[in-house]
């Protein structure tokens, strides 16, 4: 069977995916979804990097302003907001481009949201004081009694997922494989081309956060940070202040760090962000690299696109 095309543009903060899908729009039949935790938050403009008003006005971005920032939203919303979404765009004839870094957003996109047991304090104190005892890979041993599919994957010192694999386990009495096969079942039905923009240097991309950070604070995350906490009920343990620069900002705001610490810490926090993306993009997707810091990445996007389309 067929299935309709679908482009998800993936990539750390800062590698040029606002502007490549942009130039996607100016080229083919496409419509633009938003794959960004922080830019469903009204409000919130600077400090999430959101395109600007008449940006948006020209390039409409679908999943952008959903909820205020004392909401919460979850992976699973934006799993069904993203596939109500593409299915309205390909019933109009056109293609759903999804842009963004949330790397957890991609995964439940792509793979589903496997229904696993919630964490379980007391049975994690049994088992580390079990591996205390045994040792890892003994634990390891159990496990493949368990779940052999799952030991399989796992090298026998890999204390954390052992211990979260034999959890699932002996808290759901199924194997943590069956699960996540089951979560695999729900596959959207297109056809997708995955692009990843990944730096070639890391120096680079640590040159740009560097700057867009610097240009969120001239432009006002400060100001934007006070004028939410004046119009919302707030709290620092909120998603939307714990996002990037807004977590800094608030602590400034407060004095519990100086105007430079602030300016430290959000680059530093912005540079661990991309980092973990990068991270996740290497483990979890099958998807084509492309250089971001290389020259013209916004045509080598629109060529691979252009051939991905026509084939």
């Amino acid at each position: 069977m067929n299935l309709p095309p679908a482009i998800l543009i993936m990539g750390p903060t800062a590698s040029g995916k606002t502007a490549a899908a942009m130039a996607l729009a100016d080229r083919f039949p496409v419509e633009l979804i938003s794959v960004d935790s922080a830019q469903v938050f009204i409000d919130m403009d600077i400090g999430t990097a959101k395109p600007d008003a008449a940006t948006l006005a020209r390039y409409p971005h679908r999943l952008i302003d959903l909820i205020t920032p004392e909401e919460r939203y979850s992976a699973a919303r934006f799993r069904a907001d993203a596939l109500a979404a593409m299915a309205a765009i390909t019933a109009a004839g056109r293609v759903p481009v999804l842009v963004g870094g949330t790397m957890l957003y991609c995964r439940a996109l792509l793979h589903g949201l496997a229904e696993l047991p919630q964490a379980d304090a007391a049975l994690r104190a049994e088992l580390d004081a079990e591996a205390a005892r045994a040792g890892w890979p003994a634990m390891h041993a159990r496990l493949a009694a368990l779940d052999p599919v799952t030991a399989a994957r796992l090298p026998p010192n890999d204390s954390q997922r052992i211990q979260r694999a034999l959890e699932v386990c002996l808290t759901s009495g199924r194997p943590m494989s069956e699960l996540l096969q089951e979560s695999a079942a729900e596959t959207p039905p297109y056809d997708f081309l995955q692009l990843a923009l990944l730096p070639s240097e890391r120096a680079v991309l640590h040159e740009r956060i560097a700057r867009r950070f610097d240009e969120m604070l001239l432009a006002g995350l400060d100001d934007e940070l006070a004028a939410l906490r004046r119009k919302y009920r707030l709290s620092a343990d909120l998603p939307s202040m714990r996002c990037v620069g807004y977590r800094q900002v608030w602590e400034a705001q407060d004095g519990l760090i100086t105007r430079r610490e602030m300016r430290d810490r959000g680059i530093f926090a912005t540079r661990q962000l991309a980092k973990r993306q990068i991270t996740w993009l290497g483990n979890s997707f099958a998807a084509e690299s492309l250089d971001c810091v290389a020259p013209q990445l916004s045509e080598r996007v629109v060529d691979r696109v252009a051939r991905f389309l026509s084939a």
